[in-house]
């Protein structure tokens, strides 16, 4: 399961949530503004999260991601600020374009056939 270090762990907290429809399992907060730690569920896989400090520098990741309907959710990335990687178009495999979250992390978004 990944892990996480971001600028503005709240924010992506809830682009997690209003695009992928994230479930949060686990935050416990350093102060009022910052994330010591955090856990969402996306289908049946976890992430876990923090704020990055002085000593753990942002560390993104690449993720993919399989979704009930990718152009819904690839729009809506988009809506919430995600850049455009690649363009959504049907692969063997599926459904599937590529986003840049306001963080750093690249999602992979995958519907199947």
């Amino acid at each position: 399961m990944p892990y996480l270090i971001l600028k503005d762990a709240l924010k992506f907290l809830d682009f997690a949530k209003n695009v992928f429809g994230a479930t949060e399992t686990y935050k416990e907060m350093r102060d009022e503004n910052t994330i010591m730690h955090a856990e969402i569920m996306i289908g049946g896989s976890t992430i876990m999260f923090a704020d990055s400090t002085i000593d753990y520098n942002p560390q993104t990741a690449g993720l993919f991601i399989y979704v009930d309907n990718a152009d819904n959710t690839y729009k809506g990335a988009i809506e919430a600020g995600a850049v455009i990687i690649t363009e959504l178009s049907d692969q063997p495999y599926g459904r599937s374009g590529g986003v840049k979250d306001l963080f750093g992390n690249i999602w992979w978004i995958t519907s199947i056939k």
